[in-house]
């Protein structure tokens, strides 16, 4: 009997991996079939359909669908698609999708994207877009990126996908000469995304130096939080304070500012870093409030403030340039609260044998927006690259809660537990694992006793490495 229920549990255990293609090892297994698509408007070049191809190829997606359509007619067909891969009936391991349309048409990529997160062969797995503008004024960008994709993809299959978008990022800001926004990358990964076809990347050398940002510098970190009514914030602001301080940062803090001090402690900051006599290497500004319905924070005073808009006049100052800025945002996004999707819709014994975790709605998602539409800043400058070499996490995704009780929130105690745990390793992969322990957290709301979840959202336009002690 008990041989019997040890190899019970053992079958139930790899069927829980092959459910969850994160497996419990840190990293995807992209081992079944791939499923790609290009969903691009008529006019669309030829040459772009043929880099987009050449691209799913050097990235092991042997079949790719084309699909030509009105951009309102996208998400009907992204429908179609989900209905097809739904009803293969076998797992598959990683989708890929691009969206090519005329620049500023593909307005709430986000209804897109959402419609293939919910395809259920694809639960757990990740799920990959590339967002691109087609037309004569999307060339300066989309070219270089396509064929810098393609030939990394050959050259470096041993890098995960996030590090290749990186080196990517230099590349096309480099040879463009700086006359273009950066690439942007939305992610919601919780763990290593490699789609190499063998092991063998994992025998491979760290990228070269080159490739990370200098940290000889000084560092400056700006800490804003609203503690009132805000029970366990006060645990955040020591635990990131403290962080902060051991990372060698310079570090301001400010507790219950208003809307107003938001800006001018922002500005004391800037002129600072300004007039600081030696070189800047890293800021980080952490923003610690409520928030409202569209993702505003509340000051203080319960005035609205934008995030993105302090962010945006934090990429002015001069000091900063080239210099990795980091962006903490703590703060609900809206009123969302999601119960995750998983084993709560099976019946009890196949939940038993197959045990697979319930995952927040809006994980497993990589987003590349070529041009920066959708990017880290609203409304990007056409021709700017002051964007570049940000880092900005929410704590939730659009449109959610985040969540936080009287010993602080999820994002900011998990945070500091895998920093100070591996200060040296890669902050993307470091946020990466901060991501996947946030999802695995079941939380009560204040308002309801069912189990909730969580998902943070990583933005990034690096252009290196960021380790933030060497």
């Amino acid at each position: 009997m008990a041989f019997l229920v040890a190899g019970t549990l053992q079958a139930a255990a790899l069927l829980a991996d092959t459910r969850d293609s994160l497996g419990r090892k840190g990293e995807y297994s992209v081992q079944g079939p791939r499923m790609a698509l290009v969903l691009s408007s008529p006019g669309v070049s030829a040459a772009t359909i043929t880099a987009l191809e050449d691209v799913f190829q050097a990235l092991g997606f042997e079949s790719c669908q084309r699909r030509e359509a009105l951009v309102q007619n996208f998400l009907q067909q992204l429908t179609s698609f989900r209905k097809h891969l739904d009803a293969l009936g076998g797992p598959v391991s990683c989708a890929l999708v691009a969206l090519v349309a005329p620049r500023g048409q593909l307005k709430q990529p986000q209804k897109l994207i959402w419609e293939l997160s919910c395809c259920e062969v694809l639960q757990g797995c990740p799920k990959v877009f590339l967002l691109l503008s087609s037309g004569p004024e999307a060339a300066p960008v989309s070219g270089p990126f396509l064929a810098s994709l393609r030939e990394l993809c050959g050259r470096c299959p041993h890098w995960s996908l996030l590090q290749l978008l990186t080196e990517l990022f230099c590349r096309v800001t480099d040879e463009c000469g700086g006359n273009v926004c950066c690439p942007v990358f939305r992610s919601s990964l919780r763990g290593a995304l490699c789609l190499a076809s063998d092991e063998s990347w994992r025998l491979e050398a760290e990228p070269a130096p080159s490739a990370q940002y200098d940290m000889a510098g000084a560092r400056a970190a700006l800490l804003l939080a609203v503690t009132r009514g805000r029970p366990g914030a006060e645990h955040d602001v020591e635990a990131l304070g403290g962080l902060c301080r051991t990372l060698g940062f310079q570090t301001t803090l400010r507790i219950d500012p208003t809307v107003q001090a938001f800006w001018e402690e922002l500005a004391r900051f800037q002129e600072q870093l300004d007039s600081h006599q030696g070189p800047v290497s890293c800021v980080l500004v952490a923003l610690m409030a409520h928030g409202g319905p569209r993702g505003q924070l509340l000051g203080a005073d319960e005035q609205e403030i934008q995030p993105e808009a302090l962010v945006q006049e934090l990429c002015c100052c001069p000091a900063l340039r080239s210099c990795p800025k980091i962006i903490l945002v703590q703060a609900c996004r809206g009123g969302n609260r999601d119960a995750g999707r998983g084993s709560s819709a099976l019946p009890w014994y196949r939940r038993w044998l197959w045990t697979p975790p319930t995952l927040p709605s809006h994980a497993d998602v990589l987003q590349v927006h070529v041009d920066a539409q959708g990017g880290c800043l609203r409304g990007p400058t056409s021709g700017s690259c002051s964007q570049a070499d940000m880092l900005m996490v929410y704590a939730a995704s659009e449109g959610c809660v985040a969540y936080r009780d009287e010993k602080g929130s999820d994002f900011i105690q998990t945070l500091v537990d895998v920093l100070r745990a591996d200060p040296r390793r890669d902050l993307l992969e470091l946020l990466t694992e901060v991501n996947r322990r946030v999802c695995e957290l079941d939380v009560l709301g204040p308002d309801s006793e069912e189990l909730r979840k969580a998902c943070l959202e990583i933005r990034s336009s690096l252009r290196g490495r960021l380790c933030l002690q060497v």
